[in-house]
Protein backbone atom coordinates (compact mmCIF):
# COMPACT_ATOMS: atom_id res chain seq x y z
CA UNK A 1 0.00 0.00 0.00
CA UNK A 2 0.97 3.85 -1.04
CA UNK A 3 1.62 6.30 2.09
CA UNK A 4 0.43 8.56 -0.28
CA UNK A 5 -2.87 6.39 0.27
CA UNK A 6 -2.73 6.23 4.50
CA UNK A 7 -0.92 9.98 5.17
CA UNK A 8 -4.01 11.79 4.44
CA UNK A 9 -6.16 9.67 6.74
CA UNK A 10 -3.09 10.41 9.50
CA UNK A 11 -3.67 13.82 8.69
CA UNK A 12 -7.39 13.93 9.13
CA UNK A 13 -7.20 11.93 12.13
CA UNK A 14 -4.62 14.36 13.84
CA UNK A 15 -6.85 17.64 12.36
CA UNK A 16 -9.77 16.61 13.95
CA UNK A 17 -8.58 16.66 17.06
CA UNK A 18 -7.19 19.99 16.68
CA UNK A 19 -3.46 19.18 15.81
CA UNK A 20 -1.66 19.99 12.15
CA UNK A 21 -0.57 18.63 9.63
CA UNK A 22 3.11 19.60 10.56
CA UNK A 23 2.74 17.73 13.81
CA UNK A 24 2.14 14.49 11.94
CA UNK A 25 5.26 15.70 9.59
CA UNK A 26 6.88 15.71 12.74
CA UNK A 27 6.28 12.87 14.39
CA UNK A 28 6.77 10.93 11.01
CA UNK A 29 10.20 12.80 10.21
CA UNK A 30 11.03 12.08 14.16
CA UNK A 31 10.76 8.26 13.69
CA UNK A 32 12.00 7.90 10.10
CA UNK A 33 14.57 10.77 9.88
CA UNK A 34 13.12 12.36 6.34
CA UNK A 35 13.38 16.07 5.65
CA UNK A 36 10.44 17.78 5.12
CA UNK A 37 11.39 17.63 1.33
CA UNK A 38 11.96 13.58 1.24
CA UNK A 39 8.72 13.22 2.70
CA UNK A 40 7.09 15.57 0.31
CA UNK A 41 8.32 13.68 -3.03
CA UNK A 42 7.82 9.98 -1.10
CA UNK A 43 4.03 10.95 -0.87
CA UNK A 44 4.26 12.17 -4.58
CA UNK A 45 5.49 9.60 -5.48
CA UNK A 46 3.20 7.05 -3.67
CA UNK A 47 6.10 4.70 -2.55
CA UNK A 48 4.50 1.85 -0.94
CA UNK A 49 5.35 1.48 3.06
CA UNK A 50 8.00 -1.07 2.60
CA UNK A 51 9.53 1.29 0.57
CA UNK A 52 9.16 3.78 2.88
CA UNK A 53 10.49 2.27 5.93
CA UNK A 54 13.54 0.21 3.76
CA UNK A 55 14.98 3.90 1.94
CA UNK A 56 14.09 5.98 5.31
CA UNK A 57 17.32 8.14 6.50
CA UNK A 58 17.61 6.93 9.75
CA UNK A 59 14.82 5.12 11.68
CA UNK A 60 15.01 6.48 15.23
CA UNK A 61 16.48 4.19 18.21
CA UNK A 62 14.28 5.66 20.24
CA UNK A 63 11.14 4.09 18.27
CA UNK A 64 11.41 0.54 20.28
CA UNK A 65 10.15 2.41 22.69
CA UNK A 66 7.04 2.49 21.21
CA UNK A 67 4.55 0.19 23.28
CA UNK A 68 1.06 -0.25 23.33
CA UNK A 69 -2.18 -1.37 21.42
CA UNK A 70 -2.88 -0.93 17.77
CA UNK A 71 -5.93 -2.05 15.84
CA UNK A 72 -5.73 -4.44 19.40
CA UNK A 73 -2.43 -5.52 18.77
CA UNK A 74 0.43 -5.16 20.51
CA UNK A 75 3.42 -3.21 18.92
CA UNK A 76 6.02 -4.49 20.33
CA UNK A 77 5.16 -7.88 19.89
CA UNK A 78 4.80 -7.50 16.22
CA UNK A 79 7.52 -9.80 14.54
CA UNK A 80 7.07 -8.51 10.75
CA UNK A 81 9.18 -5.68 10.78
CA UNK A 82 7.35 -3.73 7.55
CA UNK A 83 4.06 -4.04 9.34
CA UNK A 84 6.04 -3.53 13.04
CA UNK A 85 7.19 -0.27 11.86
CA UNK A 86 3.85 0.82 9.97
CA UNK A 87 2.20 0.43 13.37
CA UNK A 88 4.96 2.14 15.22
CA UNK A 89 3.63 5.09 12.87
CA UNK A 90 0.11 4.35 13.30
CA UNK A 91 0.52 4.85 17.35
CA UNK A 92 2.45 8.14 17.21
CA UNK A 93 -0.46 9.75 15.07
CA UNK A 94 -2.73 7.94 17.72
CA UNK A 95 -0.63 9.72 20.75
CA UNK A 96 -0.84 13.03 18.56
CA UNK A 97 -4.47 12.47 18.12
CA UNK A 98 -5.58 11.92 21.62
CA UNK A 99 -3.61 14.96 22.86
CA UNK A 100 -0.08 13.94 24.05
CA UNK A 101 2.30 16.36 24.58
CA UNK A 102 4.79 16.02 21.61
CA UNK A 103 7.84 15.68 23.70
CA UNK A 104 6.24 12.37 25.01
CA UNK A 105 5.21 11.16 21.81
CA UNK A 106 9.25 12.00 20.19
CA UNK A 107 10.49 9.93 23.50
CA UNK A 108 12.68 12.71 24.34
Amino acid sequence: MAVAKVYPMYIAKAEKKGRTKQEVDTVIKWLTGYTQRQLDSVVKKEVDFETFFKQAPKLNPARKLITGKVCGVQVEDITEKTMREIRYLDKLVDELAKGKAMEKILRK
